[in-house]
């Protein structure tokens, strides 16, 4: 299986930023602009890219479609994006504007037969299905919504399933309580969805702090690692984590 490092930029009001554990009043701004950072990626090699709207994850309404057909013109870079996805119109006009790859969150888990039709519609290519999710009192994980801001009562399993049965070929799945934290991915977590749903191409994400942990969640069956916080803090390399072919 190839393996895809996935460089993320979120962005909140025009800016590059990160979020602790999707906490919107716990943001660390980043010096770099959005595009130059992405160019900056390309520059090292990266194939892909993770691109979020913070903004539009927590009101709707996807507002990067003028930075998307930037780094889509430059042509290095393959972009998977999303935020605030909420209808069939939005995930046209985000492909239009050159994405490879739409990601849905909120939207799979509230209407989960919409975003089924989706997969038939544009292609279990053309969409990942990003099920973040944070483990309760009780030891179920579950699946906020909203930029994560209110809960869904829906359990992480349930959502695999449908996923899983409608077809879906990319899977985004990160552990809230590790997003931006630096303190290692959930490799577990990783290993127990690849083992019991093979078919996913997961792509982990969240708590990512050196390189070894890259090779951690390939080890655990993943097909790609998202980026953020480790990397534009330097603590380790792009070119020190990226597969020897960038195979995408």
């Amino acid at each position: 299986m190839s393996f895809t490092v996935y460089p993320a930029i979120d962005v909140r009001e025009g800016r590059v930023v990160r979020l602790a554990q999707g906490d919107y009043a716990r943001e660390t701004r980043y010096a770099a602009d959005p595009l130059a950072q992405a160019m900056a990626y390309a520059d090292a090699g990266a194939s892909f890219l993770h691109l979020v709207d913070l903004d539009a994850a927590r009101d709707g309404g996807y507002t990067l479609l003028p930075l998307l057909r930037a780094i889509a013109q430059d042509g290095r870079l393959q972009v998977q994006t999303g935020g605030g996805v909420r209808s069939t119109a939005d995930t046209q006009r985000i492909l239009d504007a050159g994405a490879a790859r739409v990601v849905v969150g909120s939207l799979a888990v509230k209407e989960p037969q919409q975003v089924a039709g989706w997969l038939e519609r544009f292609g279990a290519e053309r969409i990942a299905v990003a099920l973040d999710t944070r483990r309760d009192d009780d030891g179920v994980w579950r699946l906020p919504v909203h930029g994560w801001t209110q809960g869904s009562g829906i359990e992480l399993d349930v959502s695999l399933a449908h996923y899983a049965r409608a077809g879906a070929r990319h899977l985004l799945c990160t552990d809230i309580a590790r997003d931006g934290m630096l303190n290692g991915p959930n490799i577990e977590l990783y290993r127990r969805i690849t083992k019991l749903w093979p078919a996913f191409a997961v792509q982990a994400s969240g708590g990512v702090r050196e390189a070894a942990d890259v090779e951690a969640a390939r080890d655990a069956g993943c097909a790609g690692i998202v980026l953020g916080r480790a990397l534009l803090e330097g603590r380790f390399a792009l070119t020190d984590v990226l597969p020897q072919d960038a195979a995408c």
